[in-house]
This record gives structure tokens, C-alpha cells and sequence, in this order.
């Protein structure tokens, strides 16, 4: 559904394009009515972007070292100590 609104927005591209291409942020209406200046608010959406991949692309990289073994181990281990607890009750 299309309506007549018009809005602004800020488009950030993404330096490393493996997942995305860009970040597109929606301006508030009132945003430049404080005083603000369309650098300090270019500046801002940049900021929340790389810190959005900053904060995401941390643990996606801790967990693609882990080898598939050690996963299979740990679910064994945490399997069995389930079982165990079992039947200790």
C-alpha cells in the first residue's frame, strides 16, 4: 500500500558488501527543527550502522571458528548429563 507521504530518509552504505548493500535510516520530521545540521545527523546514522555490524559480525565470527566436532561433543556431553540427572531421580 502506497500513501502520500513524504519522507526523508538517509541512505548508509555498507563497506563490506557481503551482507549488505546499504542501511536506509527514516528521518523524524522534527530532526533538523533542534538545531541539528543534515552533517551531524549524516554522522549519527553512519555511527549506528558500523556499530550495529561491529556488535553482530563479533559473535558471528566467534562462532564459525568453533569446529563442527566441538559442537557435536558439547551436545553429547549436555545430553548425557541430562540423561544422568534423570536417572539419579
Amino acid at each position: 500500500m502506497v500513501q502520500g507521504v513524504a519522507r526523508q530518509v538517509i541512505v548508509v552504505r555498507s563497506p563490506d558488501p557481503r551482507f549488505f548493500e546499504q542501511a536506509i535510516f527514516l528521518v523524524k520530521e522534527d530532526a533538523f527543527k533542534t538545531g541539528v545540521t543534515a552533517e551531524q545527523v549524516l554522522q549519527e546514522a553512519q555511527r549506528a550502522a558500523d556499530g550495529y555490524l561491529r556488535q553482530n559480525a563479533r559473535w558471528s565470527r566467534l562462532w564459525r571458528r568453533i569446529p563442527g566436532p566441538v559442537y557435536a561433543a558439547a551436545g553429547a556431553v549436555g545430553a548425557t548429563l541430562c540423561w544422568c540427572l534423570a536417572l539419579a531421580l
